[in-house]
């Protein structure tokens, strides 16, 4: 197993696992885990050893998305709407347009980002005691990493504005009725059960499956890239409102916000 900091990999039989490793934070994404995983996908990408890529999270966290720690002094909205361009959209994009199948396996909790990188992926199974939130209106901030172009996509426009206006909880159950996740499966069994998934997709026709991947996104509209850069520009917008600096204090402090909708 190879160790750097933030995230962790390992390759086993044409598989290259991904793990973001800082359990103590819920893995969440600073910038030096979002620099990290970005590097390790790429890595994964681009090695012709690897046939399929599982990611996945560390302790009881699939990634919790943005540290709000370090989001607290990341300055003023255009920064944030930078951070997405630059850090958020390359994962995105790298998961999406990888010539290779890429498993998620939620292992716990996966929420703002978190969730948006799971459904960047194209399998996903998840533990069942696995919990979804998409969080991002719970701080005031619109949505972004990919969200809004792949949670239509997979649950029709009605469950992801649902979902994205009045977030909540989701358990790993109703996550798969929605349609959000393939195979939901006993904790003991888990990691059996990635291992069994990511291990069939490697030994299948990868340049076919890159090709296949390549036409369903293609086939989608929006461009992926157009609809990226949409998200950056709302993040700017809502990044600067009230309700942000509230939604952001309030989450840090533990108590429930009072947006004033400005």
């Amino acid at each position: 197993m190879t160790e750097t900091t933030a995230v962790t990999t390992s390759t086993r039989g044409g598989v290259r696992t991904v793990r973001l490793d800082r359990p103590a934070r819920m893995n969440s994404l600073d910038l030096n885990a979002k620099a990290r995983l970005l590097d390790a996908l790429r890595t994964a990408a681009d090695d012709p050893d690897v046939r399929a890529v599982v990611l996945t999270g560390s302790g009881r966290a699939f990634c919790v998305g943005q540290d709000l720690e370090e989001a607290r002094s990341a300055g003023d909205a255009q920064a944030m709407a930078d951070a997405v361009r630059e850090q958020y959209n390359p994962l995105v994009r790298t998961l999406l347009t990888m010539p290779k199948p890429v498993v998620a396996a939620v292992n716990g909790v996966a929420a703002g980002a978190g969730m948006a990188l799971a459904l960047a992926c194209d399998v996903r199974v998840a533990a069942s005691s696995a919990t979804f939130a998409t969080a991002f209106a719970g701080i005031g901030l619109s949505c972004d990493t990919g969200i809004s172009w792949t949670l239509p996509r997979i649950a029709g426009r009605a469950v992801a504005l649902d979902l994205l206006l009045r977030p909540r909880l989701l358990g790993a159950a109703e996550a798969l009725d929605l349609g959000l996740l393939h195979q939901v499966v006993a904790d003991e069994e888990f990691e059996d059960t990635v291992r069994r998934n990511a291990a069939e997709l490697a030994a299948g026709p990868t340049r076919a499956f890159a090709a296949i991947k390549a036409a369903v996104t293609f086939a989608s509209g929006p461009t992926l890239d157009a609809a990226l850069e949409h998200e950056a520009r709302q993040i700017a917008l809502t990044g600067a409102s009230e309700d942000y600096r509230t939604g952001l204090d309030a989450f840090l402090a533990k108590r429930r916000p009072a947006f004033t909708g400005c």
